[in-house]
């Protein structure tokens, strides 16, 4: 059975939706307490990090990840869910779930830290406006260190809707299972474990998300 966090911080419809499609049992819940028989977690996220930390914290979910992840379910996040379970985020300057060593970083903090110079700026799109933050809209997939198991029957390339202007930053690049390319490389899937993150929405990505949800599934 899959349980899914709702945590005032989610995008629960689109996912309760996908999952219907494809036929998958699940459980929503706002008490941990009612998701703790789950043997697999989904963690989604919309919004502001800090916000959503708060809110994890007040409805007691950033223990029950904490002790879902120590006791090797299954979980994926989503969105702002792929990003709070690293250490740090920019967004708000929080401490997060530290689930996965590393840190969130602004689309600009990470130029910034680059210092490109005049000439080499034409190879940084982002730089001379030409594309813009947030990153949002359908962006393709490249796999990386083996890519991962719930990305099977998923054609490397295949597109994938994203919303974002934070871009996780894992201490170990080797946890990175699937990159983007927006004016860099943007870590899109990470994989720790029993941990699978996904940057875009697997939920609003057609048929190659529909897959990783049935991948999850079975």
């Amino acid at each position: 059975m899959i349980g899914i966090v709702d945590y005032n911080a989610g995008n629960i419809k689109s996912v309760e939706r996908a999952l219907d499609f494809i036929k998958a049992p699940y459980i929503i819940s706002k008490n941990p307490a009612q998701l703790k028989d789950a043997d697999k977690i989904i963690f989604p996220g919309v919004g502001d990090a800090k916000y959503a930390m708060e809110q994890l914290k007040k409805t007691g979910f950033d223990s029950f990840l904490k002790d879902s992840a120590a006791a090797s379910k299954q979980i994926i996040g989503i969105c702002l869910g792929s990003q709070i379970v690293f250490d740090w985020s920019e967004e708000g300057d929080v401490e997060c779930l530290g689930l996965i060593p590393g840190k969130i970083k602004h689309f600009s903090s990470l130029l910034k830290e680059r210092h490109p110079s005049s000439e080499e700026q034409k190879n940084y799109p982002m730089l001379n406006m030409q594309l813009k933050i947030p990153h949002m809209g359908f962006n393709d997939v490249s796999y990386a260190n083996g890519g991962s198991k719930l990305l099977e029957g998923v054609s490397e390339h295949s597109d994938f809707y994203f919303v974002h202007s934070y871009v996780i930053q894992p201490e170990n690049p080797e946890v990175i299972k699937g990159y983007a390319d927006y004016g860099m490389l943007v870590p899109a899937v990470i994989e720790k474990g029993n941990i699978t993150v996904f940057q875009f929405h697997p939920e609003k990505s057609g048929n190659p998300g529909l897959q990783i949800l049935r991948n999850f599934a079975k």
